[in-house]
């Protein structure tokens, strides 16, 4: 039975094959992507994920045996192109998504990958998984700030990353979204604010602390 369900959803998904080129060295690197039809976001290539691998592989002499974790690493572009060239890969998503993570255990086979392991990571949660993981160099992360609603967990879970790991890094891209929105960023001193201690209490301290106003960009609507 499973063997027939796991036909079915391979049966789903059609290859994506990204070639990386350096026009120097005249080296090439192929890699191929299953992709699925599903509404999930993580089931196929998204663009900053293309550019994250366009930049590991420029940059492949400073992966060979460095340990990288990609977090919420749908398909796996990025983790799969450092895997290949010569990284300690790690790749995750979301726990509650075995249809993603399945997919990513595809895409190793798919690149000769059968080594790479492949972990249910949910952003915000300290689970044992997260804090068992090896030393890490670089966390890889793209898109991965898509949703607001996930911003909060997601830097929750680097930064736990990172006390363990204080030389890592987080390699990342975004795709600028454009909400038709206008902000203007207020300084401090405009309203008395740059102050340690303001309305008779000890806040904000030495915190960082920044005023904006958002609002419609005139003609929209």
């Amino acid at each position: 039975m499973m063997e027939q369900e796991e036909a079915g959803r391979s049966a789903a998904a059609a290859d994506k094959v990204f070639t990386f080129e350096d026009k120097n060295t005249e080296e090439k690197l192929v890699v191929s992507i299953p992709e699925v039809l599903d509404p999930q976001h993580g089931m196929h290539v998204w663009p900053s994920a293309v550019v994250l691998a366009q930049y590991l592989w420029t940059h492949r002499a400073e992966l060979k045996g460095r340990t990288v974790l990609e977090l919420g690493a749908g398909v796996g572009l990025p983790g799969v192109v450092a895997a290949l060239c010569g990284a300690q890969v790690i790749l995750s998503d979301s726990s509650d998504s075995p249809e993603c993570l399945q997919n990513l255990r595809r895409s190793c086979r798919a690149n000769g990958l059968h080594r790479v392991p492949v972990l249910g990571l949910t952003w915000g949660d300290v689970s044992p998984d997260l804090m068992a993981l090896p030393e890490l160099d670089v966390v890889l992360g793209s898109d991965v700030f898509y949703d607001p609603e996930d911003f909060e967990d997601v830097l929750v879970t680097f930064v736990c990353l990172l006390r363990k790991n204080p030389k890592a890094q987080f390699w990342s891209t975004y795709q600028v979204r454009r909400w038709d929105l206008s902000c203007v960023q207020v300084q401090l001193d405009e309203f008395g604010a740059d102050k340690p201690e303001l309305a008779g209490s000890g806040l904000p301290g030495s915190h960082s602390i920044q005023m904006m106003i958002i609002s419609q960009e005139e003609g929209r609507g």
